[in-house]
């Protein structure tokens, strides 16, 4: 299942649902220039460089979360002791490897930039989420991580972002459904507008396998969101588990016109054609030359190429992808115990001991 879940931090902006525009024309929820406004910068200069970057956090492509980084950052030139800034510029950081750059230059990053708003202000929670988030996907410290998560819930209960992302966590590690949805569903309560819990609900509901439901949600939300990438991206791999390939592909291709970035539509591309020439099997050995080459410029993930490999039925060549992505600390490999595409691999003993060594709770 290849999926660019942000399994992180989410940069949509919670708490409320009524909208106010800055004077630049953003659009950002009342409660995220209330807390701003408390908790920010007597600078108004660092103050709408901090909203811009807000606001290009929330539109989710590689390139707007680049933006979104440079006005954080100019924002913390204007102020160096503003908070806020620092967090938000840990959280695009925390979401930048899940749209294709780089996890090892961007983690290390994100946690300087979360630890150093802690340093500055230690009541803010969101530090604590991307801090979680980071300790889960990336260290494989999980116990750590769900510390850290509730660390987060604890100063701010009505978080959603806190809420969302400690029930994606948990919907993708498996085994603990139930929680997952219960968090997933105060996020929503607490931040019903918000399109990315929307998707994260989606993508809950694929994690457990229930592909129909996955896809009432995100069919729903892209409806109502066309030009909201993630919607795509869960119902592409819903139809995927569901083995509606045809679909599969006109989401992806959906996805990689929105997403303005190359990789992603070469990817789609590359699946449409394979189809058109042997099927489904065609579409994933052209999708892993695709992947391949994109790896070799440091632009995608090994654990995609293993997925695509695995759902071939070519066991070795999968192992072999999955311990590059063993190495390289992929993300992906939180999902060992709820990909439906690796679901071939179960039975061999090298997927137990990946699983082990990975560390996921029983």
């Amino acid at each position: 299942m290849r999926y660019f879940t942000c399994l992180l931090v989410a940069l949509c902006i919670s708490a409320s649902t009524l909208y106010a525009a800055d004077p630049n024309g953003q659009q950002l929820r009342t409660s995220e220039k209330q807390q701003a406004s408390k908790q920010g910068t007597q600078n108004p200069e660092a103050y709408e460089l901090y909203l811009k970057g807000r606001d290009y956090s929330n539109k989710r492509t590689l390139s707007d979360l680049k933006t979104a980084v440079s006005y954080f950052n100019q924002a913390i030139a204007k102020d160096p002791g503003y908070a806020l800034a620092y967090a938000g510029l840990g959280e695009a950081y925390a979401l930048m490897p899940d749209y294709g750059d780089s996890a090892s230059e961007d983690i290390p990053k994100s946690n300087a930039a979360a630890r150093k708003a802690l340093e500055l202000d230690p009541t803010l929670a969101r530090p604590y989420i991307t801090l979680g988030g980071n300790k889960m996907a990336h260290e494989w410290d999980f116990a750590g991580g769900e510390a850290e998560f509730k660390k987060g819930i604890e100063l701010d209960p009505n978080n959603a972002i806190a809420h969302e992302y400690y029930g994606m966590n948990l919907g993708v590690m498996g085994g603990r459904e139930k929680e997952a949805l219960a968090e997933i569903n105060r996020a929503h309560q607490l931040d019903p507008l918000s399109p990315a819990i929307i998707a994260d609900l989606g993508s809950i509901h694929i994690f457990a396998r229930r592909y129909d439901e996955a896809i009432a949600v995100c069919q729903k939300l892209a409806n109502e969101n066309p030009t909201f990438l993630d919607a795509h991206e869960c119902l592409a791999n819903a139809y995927w588990g569901k083995k509606m390939y045809p679909q599969v592909i006109e989401e992806w291709k959906a996805y990689g016109k929105l997403s303005g970035e190359r990789n992603d539509s070469d990817y789609a591309a590359a699946l449409e054609q394979g189809f058109r020439s042997e099927g489904w099997k065609g579409a994933l050995s052209k999708s892993i030359e695709a992947l391949q080459a994109q790896d070799k410029a440091g632009h995608s993930s090994a654990y995609n190429i293993s997925d695509a490999y695995a759902d071939l039925g070519e066991k070795d060549q999968a192992f072999q992808w999955l311990n590059t992505a063993y190495e390289e600390r992929d993300e992906g490999l939180l999902g060992l115990k709820t990909d439906f595409t690796l679901d071939p691999l179960r039975s061999d003993p090298r997927f137990a001991e990946l699983v082990r060594k990975v560390g996921l709770p029983q």
